[in-house]
């Protein structure tokens, strides 16, 4: 069955087509429901980071122990194209660029080989390297100030890292909740040199008696009442006082106490971060969504939670410093008005040049019969509602219904010479098939490549170029079968009349003669308008992303190396002061690292 004759098949045969759309937009309605919102599509970017600790470390001792040797490491991974390496106190970080389309999975695993056989070449007192790939779904979606009245910064800290942490992770789709400012608990051993000295203890005695005291491990398994339990060996003391009265045996049968030689207090350890809202120390968080969930989702299920806490903690406020879900939101709800307002605004054009109701409804049907089914499609690639794929449906709303008016225009112009209307449609639609496929592959042509384009762009792309595409082969699919088939079956024929004349299109005629018989005039016109077009993309400038105008900003500042936390704080808030005073500042949020 070729292009042509498919559409006198769907007229003979109406139910078939009938019942092929009425499933394709069930699916499509079923898909868009199901559909996560999103502010940009997933990115995994070709980059794999390497993060350090050393605490207390020094900047050039963590460059020459940690920095130089991972670097030498992952060099010799094959793929790498640049590396770039940051230091500073107790931490540094090494990132390796991949070439673009290479698997950053094997990457990272390729990456976490080369750093685990360097890992008895680095010094002891490093914490566990940190090796992930970047990726947009990383970014966090939203911050969040917390204050207390009834907590210290303490209890507040722990409040955050236990109860919120622990209860938004339990959201489907979060990925992770990272607290700034605030401090950590810490449990203080301080030891008298001089009780230690006159009852014969050192310091490696102390430490070692703590470490086999102080144990939550696995024990085994044991028979009990005829079934098998776990057993774990727990010794953790409960509290600073239970620690300081732990018994140290000293040989002899002599023992003393921990009190008795050391200072224990439970406390916590030394500040490094420092966060404030209205001139307030507070403890802040931000979250991140897993790849694939939904901005939007995610971010109301969290909300949720939140006014749960609030609830059950009646001292604890939660302020919103930022997110970027409100930002989803509008430009999802704005490109939902542009799509909905394109279609009326065709129907509307339709109405006007073919002046027949009937036709216009025709051509209106074609627009949700090919823009629904479409969801169906974006769901089996994968892709979400997300700003790519909304400006590839606003963009096409008006494509549309393209095929439609081509079809429906020229079947009544052969009713208005004098067919039936299931004539016209069989004579009409035979006649310009090649034209309207030919339409539509011209489309598929210009955005099938953008949708298979390499590197980080195409990633974005992907989800543009392909949506276009599968909506335009949907609207193909609904001019060549829905449009004549309804309009064999709908319209009315009234015997013979004009078609096509007026005003306008006299006007429109006598512009066609003149540039027919000035074929020199046309040529030049079309030769300067395509140098012009060639020197404005030299001109004009270029770059990655378009620069956006959003409602939040950002300030760095970065002081020498040493800095002390209340040094860095002090011009923080100088700084603070100053952007505060801006009439156009609603919130403004200082973070101070260590």
């Amino acid at each position: 069955m070729n292009f042509n004759n498919i559409s006198a098949w769907s007229i003979r045969n109406p139910v078939v087509p009938i019942v092929l759309f009425i499933a394709l937009t069930l699916a499509g309605i079923m898909a868009f429901m199901n559909m996560d919102v999103q502010n940009d599509p997933d990115i995994e970017f070709p980059v794999v980071v390497v993060s350090i600790s050393q605490p207390g470390a020094a900047p050039s001792e963590i460059t020459t122990q940690i920095t130089q040797k991972v670097e030498s490491a992952i060099r010799s991974v094959q793929g790498v194209r640049n590396i770039d390496a940051s230091a500073s106190e107790g931490n540094t970080t090494v990132s390796a660029e991949f070439e673009i389309g290479d698997d950053i999975n094997a990457a990272v695993s390729e990456v976490k080989n080369a750093v685990d056989q360097i890992r008895s070449d680095l010094p002891d007192g490093i914490l566990e390297p940190q090796i992930f790939k970047v990726a947009t779904s990383s970014d966090p979606i939203a911050y969040f100030a917390v204050e207390a009245s009834d907590m210290t910064l303490e209890q507040l800290s722990w409040f955050v890292d236990d109860t919120v942490s622990r209860r938004l992770l339990a959201v489907e789709g979060m990925a992770s909740v990272s607290r700034n400012g605030g401090v950590n608990r810490e449990i203080r051993v301080v030891l008298d040199p001089a009780k230690m000295q006159s009852l014969g203890v050192t310091a490696a005695q102390v430490n070692g008696v703590l470490r086999q005291q102080n144990v939550n491990a696995a024990g085994g398994q044991s028979e009990i009442a005829g079934s098998r339990q776990s057993v774990r060996i727990l010794g953790n003391a409960t509290d600073a006082f239970a620690l300081g009265e732990k018994q140290i045996n000293l040989g002899g049968g002599r023992t003393i106490k921990l009190a008795d030689i050391a200072q224990v207090t439970d406390g916590f350890s030394e500040q490094r971060s420092m966060a404030f809202a209205g001139g307030k120390q507070v403890v802040t968080f931000g979250m991140s969504r897993a790849k694939g969930a939904s901005d939007v989702t995610v971010f109301d299920e969290a909300m949720a939670k939140i006014g749960e806490i609030e609830k059950e903690n009646p001292g604890v406020k939660f302020t919103t410093l930022f997110n970027s879900v409100d930002y989803t939101k509008g430009q999802y709800k704005s490109s939902m008005a542009a799509m909905i307002e394109g279609a009326l605004l065709a129907i509307v054009v339709v109405f006007l040049f073919l002046r027949d109701w009937r036709a216009t409804v025709i051509s209106a049907i074609a627009i949700p019969l090919s823009a629904i089914p479409t969801f169906w499609f974006l769901d089996l690639l994968g892709f979400t509602l997300n700003t790519m794929s909304l400006l590839a449906l606003g963009l096409v709303a008006g494509v549309l219904v393209d095929d439609a008016i081509v079809e429906i225009e020229n079947i009544v112009r052969h009713m208005r010479m004098g067919k039936s209307a299931y004539q016209a449609s069989i004579d009409a639609a035979d006649e310009i098939g090649l034209a309207v496929v030919a339409t539509t592959f011209s489309i598929v042509a210009v955005f099938l490549p953008v949708g298979l384009m390499p590197g980080v762009a195409g990633q974005f792309f992907k989800n543009f170029g392909l949506t276009v595409v599968a909506s335009v082969l949907m609207s193909l699919a609904v001019a060549r079968m829905i449009t004549p088939m309804i309009a064999a079956y709908f319209l009315k024929s009234h015997g013979i009349a004009e078609h096509g004349e007026s005003a306008w299109m006299d006007k429109y005629m006598k512009i066609l003669r003149w540039s027919l018989g000035h074929r020199r005039w046309m040529m030049g016109i079309g030769v300067l308008a395509l140098v012009a077009t060639v020197a404005l993309m030299v001109v004009l400038p270029k770059q990655f992303f378009p620069d956006g105008n959003m409602d939040f900003s950002r300030v760095r500042v970065e002081m020498v190396p040493g800095t002390t936390l209340d040094r860095t704080r002090q011009v923080v808030s100088e700084a603070a002061a100053i952007i505060e005073k801006q009439p156009e500042v609603k919130t403004a949020l200082t973070s101070s690292l260590h």
